[in-house]
């Protein structure tokens, strides 16, 4: 049936420094050449000019989300034929991002929802320190805006849901999903990576102590996404605002390298062990 299709459903890292008691959801401050610079580039909050400069930014910023857990249904396209399914009823799907390779996740809608969801999380801790609450609140309806278009192509084209209402329905268990994401990683944030690391869990793994081939969970693949999520929140809070417009204005390579695979994270998990 149409409605099983999509299924919607302690560890070592880097550590942002902060002040005692502060939590590191806006770690981030700017150089006085950098914000000039920033300024130059950017239109005033509140324009015209800057809803249309943050929709086009938040596309590209989508896309880099969207591309981390990629996949196809090659059988999508072939009339007649059978979309294999998970032991949930999932169509399963294929992929070779380390997303799927290394930490054993399944190539289905339900983990490229919440891997593009992690990764718009740490590029929404990144927009919270824009320059205004205007300025945030614009990009971040955009770049949810751009998930809702993407997931709803996603499930007519490769899943078959071409009742709209249906469609619907998913993409609102989608915001309200979105909505505890955000609520649960900025709790791992300041409580630690333990909490941060059940938060991971609960929503790529879906909270089962079981992996997709019937072993246990395993706890160091876990460990290694919060070493991820760490790394990646860091190096985001280096990048001013005029690094990111000229970064968003190369080509897809510098907008991929946002989010780069680093064998680092790996061996910072293994190593304290």
């Amino acid at each position: 049936m149409a409605h099983n299709r999509l299924s919607l459903h302690s560890s070592a890292s880097f550590r942002v420094a902060r002040k005692q008691g502060q939590p590191p959801i806006r770690f981030y401050s700017q150089n006085r050449g950098a914000s000039r610079l920033s300024r130059a580039l950017q239109p005033r909050p509140g324009t015209i000019s800057e809803t249309y400069f943050a929709y086009g930014m938040t596309r590209r910023l989508f896309e880099a989300c969207s591309s981390q857990a990629d996949y196809s249904i090659p059988q999508a396209s072939q009339k007649g034929a059978e979309v294999p399914k998970t032991s949930a009823g999932e169509d399963l799907g294929v992929g070779d991002s380390w997303w799927y390779k290394d930490l054993g996740l399944l190539p289905t809608f339900s983990t490229w929802s919440q891997v593009t969801f992690l990764h718009m999380y740490m590029l929404t801790v990144r927009l919270r320190a824009l320059p205004s609450q205007e300025s945030f609140r614009t990009h971040s309806r955009y770049l949810f805006d751009h998930f809702s278009h993407s997931a709803e192509e996603r499930m007519d084209v490769l899943h078959g849901l071409t009742n709209r209402s249906i469609r619907n329905k998913y993409l609102k268990d989608l915001f309200i999903q979105w909505r505890g994401i955000l609520a649960a990683y900025d709790e791992g944030l300041v409580k630690g990576d333990a909490v941060l690391g059940a938060a991971v869990w609960r929503n790529l793994w879906k909270a089962s102590h079981t992996g997709p081939d019937g072993r246990d969970v395993n706890w160091t693949a876990v460990a290694w996404v919060v070493a991820y999520m760490r790394r990646v929140l860091f190096e985001l809070s280096q990048r001013s605002e005029a690094d990111l417009a000229i970064i968003l204005r190369g080509g897809d390579a510098a907008i991929y390298s946002l989010f780069k695979y680093s064998e680092l994270d790996k061996r910072t998990v293994y190593t304290s062990r």
